[in-house]
């Protein structure tokens, strides 16, 4: 599986790779570094509000760190009324414009390959996005060949990749309902509300943002010790501009916000 993924890069040339900082980009950049050069590789890192500030310097020092040329591209989704409706294939919207930002870059610097992340699992959820990664022929070298998130996680490790065990991110409007619109105010309120709660000492979590209402998801093991921060919690969701705060009883789910479009179907 690894030497025929090897053998595939080794045959493009030059590539570019939508790096994120995720476990799954990283493996990818990892991969494209040691088949092709540093040299003929170039991690492309799309910003906007709906990336975190921390995620961002996390992501161009791991670059720096594997000895990968990087390059931050601003990207304008933000500003486009049909991501800003949130309608469930937002997604779709978020994708067309960061992959056309990448694949406007490869080709002005004479790159005919853009590689992502997308692993074996990745079709198991609802993601829209990978339309446009179609439409834009956006390579998934890790999905092709049968990489499974375990799989991702395991060569990481072997590989001595030191964000191997991160937890999973997602831009910070799946962190909204469908339906409600999606502005650089509402994200850099979730992103405070986050923020606060990692200087608390959870690693993995969500704000979920319900109005007035914050609903904060962490992983099942993690409940009590919510509970036991209750006041401090509270007092940071409160400081980021919520006016109440719950906590979900039934754990960290990626992709939650698509169980209400899951039980309209059923």
């Amino acid at each position: 599986m690894i030497q025929k993924l090897h053998d595939q890069l080794q045959s493009l040339g030059r590539v570019a790779v939508a790096f994120s900082g995720g476990v799954d980009s990283t493996l990818v950049l990892k991969f494209a570094l040691d088949a092709l050069g540093a040299e003929n590789v170039v991690a492309l890192l799309a910003v906007s509000p709906s990336l975190p500030q921390s995620e961002k310097e996390d992501a161009v020092a791991l670059a720096r760190g594997l000895g990968a040329r990087i390059e931050m591209l601003p990207t304008e989704e933000v500003s486009d009324p049909a991501y800003q409706a949130n309608a469930p294939n937002r997604c779709y919207y978020c994708k067309d414009h960061v992959y056309r930002a990448l694949r406007k870059f490869a080709e002005q610097n004479g790159i005919e390959h853009v590689l992502d992340g997308m692993n074996a699992e990745d079709t198991l959820d609802v993601r829209p996005g990978r339309a446009a990664a179609r439409e834009l022929k956006i390579l998934s070298p890790l999905h092709d060949h049968g990489f499974s998130k375990q799989d991702v996680r395991f060569t990481a490790k072997a590989l001595g990749l030191p964000n191997w065990d991160k937890p999973a991110a997602a831009c910070l409007a799946s962190r909204v309902p469908y339906g409600t619109s999606v502005t650089p105010k509402l994200l850099s309120q979730i992103e405070q509300a986050e923020a606060a709660l990692f200087d608390l000492g959870f690693r993995e979590l969500r704000v979920r943002h319900h109005g007035d209402v914050a609903r904060l998801e962490v992983p099942e093991a993690e409940l009590m010790r919510a509970l036991q921060k209750r006041e401090a919690i509270t007092a940071a969701l409160r400081a980021a501009g919520y006016v109440y705060v719950t906590l979900d009883l039934a754990g960290l789910r990626t992709g939650s916000m698509n169980e209400v479009l899951k039980a309209r179907a059923a």
